[in-house]
């Protein structure tokens, strides 16, 4: 059975007339990697604040390992690391020097110190640049530090907002094989992002707030099965399907819609799994496909489907 490590209890918080998060509940388990996504200004920031005592909700709590995470210093807020948003770093030092005031904050020094700073960029894989000025790293390079910083401690809970903006593909891929590293630690991550396949490659669990509330609060899959279809099937054949062939493919339990185009098809189905079922069922009408392709449903998709289409500022 797992074990709850945070508990977010009906948070909220208001600017003036606005409602920046209107009674946000959720958890996460110890070992979980949970992805909390929305549209800009929903809300996740405020949210992310509250949780790591930066901000004082107007209601609601926050558990840590047990503990109310209040203002101030407070033991509980050790069992967490933030990697925020924007860098926090200073340039004009070394990486490991960065390290080494961060982990002064934390109560480490001597000989515990230099081996959480090792530790740390070794997980990060900047162990090689250590001594190097951070004012000659690249922008992945200050993202992986910007982590490492956070994980000095050794703590139980990383939150991680938007964590890639702004990296080219290569460092964003460095990042993510440090975070699937520390996810098969044990590690709880929570992961904010606008890089929905960002979120589908890290997370086992998904929060999605919009307007402030918490719309959405399950496993990817679960979420995916929100959407009438779930994968779609693009076939083309020798020849155009005949009016009573193609009435008989769109009866099919497994088929939600079929489009047709000239002597092509794209043919939304209930389950990925049914496309052999039905490339199989064409065939056996003399439809023979001369090429298909297959594509799942995306996270993109189950997000635009719960907040909508229109552009946010």
């Amino acid at each position: 059975m797992t074990e709850t490590l945070l508990q977010v209890q009906q948070l909220s918080k208001s600017f003036g007339a606005r409602r920046a998060v209107d009674a946000v509940s959720f958890d996460v388990q110890r070992g979980q990697t949970l992805g909390l996504i929305g549209p800009n200004g929903a809300g996740k920031s405020t949210t992310v604040s509250m949780i790591c005592g930066l901000l004082r909700p107007d209601a609601g709590a926050v558990v840590l390992g047990g503990a109310v995470v209040g203002q101030g210093n407070s033991e509980v807020k050790r069992l967490l690391g933030l990697v925020p948003q924007e860098l926090a770093l200073f340039d004009d030092l070394s990486a490991r020097e960065n390290l080494r005031i961060f982990g002064a904050l934390y109560g480490l020094h001597g000989s515990a110190l230099k081996r959480r700073c090792d530790a740390a960029l070794d997980q990060v894989n900047l162990a090689d640049r250590a001594k190097d000025l951070v004012n000659t790293f690249s922008g992945g390079m200050k993202r992986r530090l910007n982590i490492a910083a956070a994980l000095l401690h050794d703590p139980q809970l990383l939150i991680l907002d938007e964590p890639t903006v702004g990296v080219d593909p290569q460092s964003r891929n460095a990042i993510f094989e440090s975070l699937e590293t520390l996810k098969r630690q044990g590690l709880s991550l929570i992961y904010t992002s606008h890089y929905m396949e960002e979120v589908e490659r890290l997370a086992d669990h998904i929060v999605v707030i919009d307007h402030g509330k918490v719309i959405a609060d399950e496993t990817p899959a679960a979420l995916y099965l929100r959407l009438p279809t779930a994968a779609a099937l693009h076939v083309e054949l020798e020849r155009a399907i005949p009016a009573a062939a193609l009435q008989l493919l769109q009866a099919r339990p497994d088929v939600a819609a079929v489009v047709v185009a000239a002597h092509s098809l794209d043919i939304a189905l209930r389950r990925n799994a049914d496309a052999l079922a039905v490339l199989e069922w064409l065939s056996a009408q003399g439809l023979r496909p001369v090429y298909f392709s297959t594509t799942q449903t995306r996270l993109e998709e189950v997000f635009l489907t719960l907040t909508g289409r229109t552009l946010r500022d």
